[in-house]
């Protein structure tokens, strides 16, 4: 179930099926207001948006309702395009139960405007990561998107 589609019975709330790997959900994430027209913006338009304060001129990514410094409500939202740097990186060797993988994931922290996301990369070996280098989000095609951050399939050095 993707972040915006909406429960109608509470029974249909105690698990989430990521496939062989289901565990009991003991309360429920909601994106907000921001975070639900972030995620629309991706799921519909293969766009990242952002949250401009008029005042600390910080635009925040992913987006928000108010800003973290001033509490100043956000009303700007700013296409900050789909490419960004990676800030910070990990790479995992070892599945969640602890055995080893096929081929290490990259996990990195990708610098966009004034805000993080948190993604894997891809088209890159472990030896070539840096941290400033480019990339850009590459998309799932539309028709497979569900309005969560899983639309971005990854991003690739550019």
């Amino acid at each position: 179930m993707a972040i915006l589609e909406r429960i109608t019975r509470n029974i249909d709330n105690r698990f989430w099926d990521p496939g062989s790997e289901a565990f009991p959900v003991k309360n429920r994430y909601t994106a907000g207001m921001a975070g639900q027209r972030f995620f629309k913006e991706i799921k519909e338009n293969g766009k990242i948006f952002g949250s401009k304060c008029q005042s600390c001129k910080i635009t925040y990514v992913p987006a928000r309702i108010y800003c973290e410094r001033c509490f100043e409500r956000l009303e700007e939202w700013v296409d900050v395009g789909t490419e960004g740097t990676i800030y910070s990186f990990t790479v995992v060797y070892k599945t969640k139960s602890g055995k080893p993988k096929e081929s290490p994931s990259i996990i990195v922290a990708v610098k966009i405007a004034d805000g993080l996301l948190i993604h894997r990369l891809n088209g890159c070996s472990v030896e070539d990561i840096q941290i400033g280098m480019p990339v850009k989000a590459e998309f799932k095609p539309k028709a497979e998107r569900r309005g969560g951050i899983e639309d971005i399939k990854y991003f690739k050095p550019l």
